[in-house]
């Protein structure tokens, strides 16, 4: 049969070649929807990665998978019958290819790490991609919900259970002024926060000493806030600027 023939080409759109073409329009269609699913928490959030990152990466998770079970329908069913592709090396590559994508939206700011969130959750939607692919659906579903419950609600019980408060603080003294480590760690424990040592960074701009440091929060029901820790540090002369934020890592 020639290829650009009227019959050949006819095969594409007949018989189990329609069927095949719409119930892998459905997963498509599916995944799709269930990524938006997953990613709406993200979009809510202001995050970079939304609804359309976590659409397209489940629906392309699910190609990328889904039309390893019609081999026989490749090329309009002139492929050799010998070949018998690996779904597991689709998946490997799949999963490989998202990690790339992960990586990309973790960013370092100071001693502050974001994204890891998005990073993962992203790497998860993949899954439920690939389990749309494979046929299992009552699983992708599962796991999407999971997934979007998990994004939505974990965060307000990890308020609710003991957690020890890390912050990031930067500090430049006036020219001259050469503080001691011990210093610092009195006026943190002072206030009720733990001196991280191995977080110390030194550095010298124009004669001002600047150290950078994390502290964690021993009891938050003891410790000073960070809006009157910042209160306290204004009114201090030997400091020239400060810094307070959240150091996640």
């Amino acid at each position: 049969m020639q290829l650009l023939s009227l019959a050949a080409l006819q095969t594409y759109w007949s018989g189990g070649f329609l069927e095949a073409n719409a119930l892998i329009g459905l997963n498509l269609v599916g995944a799709l929807l269930l990524g938006m699913l997953v990613g709406y928490e993200r979009t809510y959030h202001g995050r970079a990665a939304g609804m359309r990152t976590y659409g397209l990466v489940c629906m392309a998770s699910t190609a990328l998978t889904v039309f390893v079970g019609y081999a026989h329908f490749w090329y309009g069913g002139t492929a050799p019958v010998a070949m018998t592709p690996d779904p597991t090396r689709v998946v490997q590559g799949v999963v490989t290819g998202i990690g790339f994508l992960g990586a990309g939206v973790i960013m370092k700011d100071g001693l502050s790490i974001s994204g890891l969130t998005t990073a993962a959750s992203i790497w998860a939607v993949s899954a439920v991609g690939v389990l749309l692919g494979v046929g299992l659906y009552g699983a992708a579903l599962l796991l999407a919900l999971l997934c979007a419950l998990s994004m939505s609600f974990l965060h307000r019980l990890e308020d609710l259970l003991p957690m020890r408060t890390m912050l990031g603080v930067t500090l430049q003294f006036r020219a001259g002024l050469a503080p001691s480590e011990d210093q610092l760690v009195e006026a943190a424990t002072r206030r009720g926060y733990q001196f991280m040592h191995n977080s110390v960074a030194i550095a010298q701009e124009n004669g001002h000493a600047i150290w950078k440091f994390n502290v964690v929060a021993v009891d938050r029901s003891q410790t000073l806030s960070p809006a009157l820790l910042a209160q306290e540090l204004s009114r201090i002369e030997d400091i020239v600027q400060f810094s307070i934020a959240p150091a996640r890592n």
